[in-house]
C-alpha cells in the first residue's frame, strides 16, 4: 500500500472520527459550492461532491436541502476559502484550510493558536509545497465489473495515484485537478460514489517521540475546534 492508504488509515484511527461540528463544516461547504456554481447538483460537480460527503457523514437529507436553499439566498454570508501554513512544535509542518466571512478574525484566531502552543505561524508558501493536493472517491465494491488491477488500468488516463480496497469500499486517489473528470467517469460507468472529497497528503512525514507528539496534538486540537477551520493537515508520522 502507498502513501494515500497509510494517510487514510492514520486519519481514520487517530483524529477525524472524533472531530466535532461536522454538519456545520459541511454546511459551509454547501454555501461555497452553491455560490460558486448554483443550486443544481446536476450541473454543479462541487455541490454533488459535498452532498456525497454529507451522505457519508449521515447528515439528514432535510438538513442538506435546507442548507442548499439557504445558500441560494442573497442575504446569506459568502464564505471565502483561506489557507494558512506554519509549524507546530518540533518542526511539524501544518496546513489549515478555513472557510470564513471575516478574514481578520480568522487570522487572529489561527495566529493565537500557534502562539499559545509554541508553534510558528508561517507565511504563504512556507510549507504548502510539502503536501500533495489530492482528490478521492469511495465507490461500492459490488458495482465493480472488473478486478481491482484492471480497474486501476482503466483509470490510468486520469493520473490516478492509488486504488485500494478496505472494509467500506474501494478508494481512489488522484491529483486535485482530475476531480471533475473522474467524477464523470464513475457516474458514466454507473459506479455509485459513496463519498468524495479533497485532502492534502504530506510528501514526507517526521517521526517524533510520544511526548513531542502530545505537544503537536495540543495545537491540532485548538485549531480543529475553531469555528472557521474546515481541515487541518500535518506532516507528523502517526503512531
Amino acid at each position: 500500500m502507498g502513501r494515500a492508504f497509510e494517510f487514510r488509515k492514520a486519519r481514520k484511527m487517530k483524529r477525524w472520527s472524533a472531530m466535532a461540528k461536522t454538519f456545520t463544516r459541511i454546511g459551509k461547504d454547501i454555501v461555497m459550492a452553491v455560490k460558486e456554481g448554483g443550486a443544481n447538483p446536476e450541473s454543479n460537480s462541487r455541490l454533488r461532491a459535498v452532498m456525497q460527503k454529507a451522505k457519508a457523514a449521515n447528515m439528514p437529507k432535510d438538513n442538506v436541502e435546507r442548507a442548499i436553499k439557504k445558500a441560494s439566498d442573497k442575504d446569506t454570508a459568502n464564505y471565502k476559502e483561506v489557507l494558512f501554513e506554519g509549524y507546530a512544535p518540533h518542526g511539524i509542518a501544518i496546513v489549515i484550510e478555513t472557510a470564513t466571512d471575516n478574514n481578520n478574525r480568522t487570522v487572529a484566531n489561527v495566529r493565537a493558536a500557534f502562539n499559545k502552543c509554541e508553534g510558528t505561524f508561517g507565511t504563504s508558501g512556507s510549507v504548502i509545497f510539502m503536501f500533495d493536493h489530492t482528490c478521492n472517491f469511495r465507490v461500492k465494491t459490488e458495482d465493480l465489473k472488473v478486478n481491482l488491477e484492471e480497474f486501476e488500468l482503466e483509470l490510468i488516463d486520469y493520473d490516478v495515484e492509488e486504488v485500494f480496497e478496505d472494509e467500506d469500499g474501494i478508494l481512489i486517489y488522484a491529483p486535485f485537478e482530475q476531480f471533475g473528470a473522474i467524477q464523470s467517469y464513475l457516474e458514466k460507468n454507473e459506479l455509485e460514489i459513496l463519498s468524495s472529497g479533497f485532502e492534502r497528503i504530506p510528501t514526507t512525514t517526521k517521526n517524533i517521540s510520544e511526548e513531542e507528539q502530545a505537544d503537536v496534538e495540543k495545537l491540532l486540537e485548538k485549531l480543529e475546534n475553531d469555528d472557521d477551520v474546515q481541515n487541518v493537515y500535518h506532516a507528523m508520522e502517526m503512531r
